[in-house]
């Protein structure tokens, strides 16, 4: 795709360090992960957190920086044969001392089998795997990969970083907007950063969207174009960092309440917000014991069930299977006998 047909979010992602918005956390100066880069020293790491916190863009970072041979595949269409024919690659730069990295996109797509065959080029040194997730590596990537792996987290950009992106995108030139150029209200701003909900593609790609609606000699980009090009996104977490916790404590609180129909509320704002249902579903299964319990043992075959069906039909019909887990767990007796029993059995334990 030639860079100017390419959409602005593709066209602004980072190129190095200096240019790379938010998550100090993993790679803020000095710290191991950004030392292993600068160094090219990198070991095989996983990168989890939400679309559009900066994993691939991290990626790109570690591409331009090491001298290692680059690898990319996507796990939605790369296959086994794939993965073979990249190590068979590696194997034979590795025999002149040349390291290979290999990027591979949404890693939690690759079946068992393909994990499976990644790892002995892994454990032997001969691929320095770099894999980005949406979901829990915990659940989705095969154990022997993740312990050979660090997990790095990334969490939602916050409104400050998003602000940061816009108004590079605002002033580049060569791959943004500068040549326009295009003004933009504070209030305008402020709003794009907010219905991004942690997620510079989408800022970038309200922004693009924006302005292009724009004509005339006054090009100044108001918070009615902002609304107008938004209207009808994807619902999100809020703007905090913690946005994804908060959600899914105020859905086992209202559960625990014993108040349904505020279950089902943040039920839906979490699916409304592409959380994974596996994720829901996991939960509603902990609950079940650690808050019901004896009380009603039904409850956790529900929630079993309400799993079960999660992995069996899929979105959007398995949100049904976890509203009724939902209703269920919610008006049945609770009890905390079981996580007390067990805690107190733990806690003799470690005194004998």
């Amino acid at each position: 795709m030639k860079p100017n047909l390419a959409p602005l979010a593709f066209r602004m992602r980072p190129r190095n360090f200096k240019e790379y918005v938010g998550q100090e956390a993993i790679i803020g100066s000095g710290t191991p992960l950004r030392i292993a880069i600068e160094t090219d020293q990198l070991h095989s790491v996983i990168l989890y957190g939400p679309a559009g916190t900066g994993k691939t863009s991290l990626a790109g970072v570690i591409a331009e920086m090491t001298t290692a041979a680059f690898q990319k595949v996507s796990a939605v269409s790369a296959t086994v044969k794939d993965v073979r024919a990249i190590i068979k690659e590696a194997t034979e730069l590795s025999l002149n001392g040349k390291k290979t990295v290999l990027f591979i996109d949404e890693i939690h797509r690759f079946n068992k089998n393909q994990q499976d065959a990644l790892l002995p080029a892994v454990e032997d040194g001969i691929l320095i795997l770099v894999g980005a997730t949406t979901e829990n590596p915990f659940f989705e990537v095969n154990a022997p990969l993740i312990s050979r792996s660090r997990i790095c987290v990334l969490t939602p950009l916050t409104v400050q970083d998003l602000k940061k992106i816009i108004k590079a995108a605002l002033k580049d030139r060569v791959r943004g907007l500068g040549e326009q150029p295009l003004k933009v209200m504070p209030t305008a701003l402020n709003l794009m950063a907010d219905l991004s909900s942690g997620d510079a593609r989408r800022a970038l790609n309200i922004l693009e969207a924006s302005a292009s609606l724009m004509s005339g000699e006054d090009n100044t980009i108001t918070e009615e174009n902002v609304k107008d090009v938004a209207a009808g996104r994807t619902f999100g977490y809020d703007k905090a960092q913690d946005g994804h916790y908060d959600t899914v404590s105020a859905f086992i609180k209202s559960l625990r309440g014993s108040n349904p129909d505020a279950g089902l509320h943040w039920l839906a704002r979490m699916i409304e917000a592409g959380e994974d249902p596996k994720f829901i579903a996991r939960r509603l299964v902990i609950f079940a014991s650690e808050d019901i319990g004896n009380a009603d043992p039904q409850a956790l075959l529900v929630a079993t069930a309400a799993a079960q069906a999660v992995q069996f039909v899929g979105l959007p019909e398995c949100r049904l299977n976890l509203a009724q887990a939902t209703i269920y767990l919610g008006v049945a007796p609770k009890s905390n006998a079981v996580i007390k029993g067990i805690n107190a059995a733990i806690s003799d334990l470690h005194k004998e």
